[in-house]
């Protein structure tokens, strides 16, 4: 078999999506018409992923408002109020806070699953936020009559359900989005931050057997946000045993953009599970331009310096556009950057004889 390889999610919305998204915030589109706009940007990113040769493919994220809030959609018992993230060019993303219980999914990731499911012909992965991330959600001050135990419960039940809903709809591999890893040991340099969220999203996993946590993966990176990162300064090293702890068969990791690729690769050398596969990012989605498949090719040779060829497949460092309304990168830049990380990773296959 060739070195695997596969996307991690989203692609910058088409002109004519943003423009119903304004509309419709306005109340200036029919929902009938929105819809319509939705169904043909999800039938073009569809075709458009399939014509890259891509092996596994996505929905592009076209249909969530991002990659990490779309459980929230619908619910009524939010403030704007939250988390703020900043990011190293001065913008920041907030997320919202829970004003009182219980928590409960406004919507589950198997449905943007099965309406792509309509229009593909290939394998088709489906991604999902992390339990960790959503922890966030509850205010430091509590909130009465709901605790944050009790709020824990009800999220690991969601987040369960999340990822069991789209194994048994036929998503070929499941994805956990954990970006907010490497920041949690930013916010926490003791790391103890980033053990807790390990441990919350080790207890989502114990509901799945080890056939299924082989279909299920967990992705990191710096962020990767109108070409700007949260937390790309923070050490790998510190985030990387931690990270492996996750109980499961895939992991996806930034590493294109990566300023000491191959102290990366030594580290990981060292202290990677057996049985997984290691997902390195060849390709830099907040860097708009377009790497060659042979320069694809020579970072999937560094990485197999390290790493057995078995054990190695190929992704991007991020998603182009995990927010919806993220234009930095292109449609046509992100499609091109794909096809050459598909080429690039089956020029590195043929020199490896796999």
């Amino acid at each position: 078999m060739p070195i695997p390889t596969e996307p991690i999610g989203s692609i910058p919305r088409p002109p004519g999506l943003l423009e119903a998204i304004k509309a419709r915030a306005a109340h200036d589109i029919s929902e009938d018409r929105f819809r319509a706009v939705e169904k043909d940007a999800l039938r073009d990113t569809i075709a458009r992923f399939e014509d890259t040769g891509s092996p596994v493919i996505t929905d592009g994220e076209q249909t969530k408002p991002s990659f990490a809030t779309y459980p929230l959609v619908g619910l009524q018992n939010l403030a704007s109020d939250g988390v703020i993230i900043p990011f190293a060019d001065g913008h920041t993303r907030q997320l919202p806070k829970l004003t009182e219980g219980p928590f409960r999914y406004g919507l589950h990731a198997s449905n943007f699953l099965k309406a792509a499911q309509g229009y593909v012909n290939r394998p088709l992965k489906q991604a999902v936020i992390s339990a960790s991330a959503l922890s966030l959600l509850y205010p430091q001050s509590g909130l009465p009559n709901y605790s944050r135990e009790t709020f824990l419960e009800d999220l690991l039940q969601a987040a369960r359900q999340d990822i069991r809903e789209c194994l048994d709809a036929g998503a070929a591999c499941v994805q956990i989005d954990f970006t907010e890893g490497r920041l949690a040991l930013k916010l926490d340099p003791s790391s103890g931050l980033l053990s807790s969220f390990v441990d919350l999203n080790n207890r989502v996993l114990e509901a799945f057997n080890t056939s299924e946590r082989q279909r299920i993966g967990v992705h990191t990176c710096p962020g990767g946000d109108r070409d700007s990162t949260h937390s790309a300064d923070v050490d790998y090293v510190g985030l990387l045993p931690h990270l492996f702890r996750l109980n499961v068969g895939r992991f996806y990791i930034q590493l294109a953009s990566e300023p000491d690729r191959r102290r990366v690769l030594q580290k990981i050398r060292d202290i990677l599970p057996p049985g997984v596969i290691l997902f390195v990012g060849v390709t830099d989605p907040i860097n708009r331009r377009i790497e060659t498949p042979e320069e694809i090719r020579d970072r999937v040779l560094e990485a197999a310096d390290f790493i057995p060829v078995q054990s190695l497949g190929t992704t991007d460092d991020c998603g182009f556009s995990p927010f919806a309304d993220d234009t930095s990168t292109s449609r046509d830049t992100a499609f091109a950057k794909i096809r050459n990380r598909v080429e690039g990773t089956q020029l590195a296959s043929d020199v490896l004889g796999v």
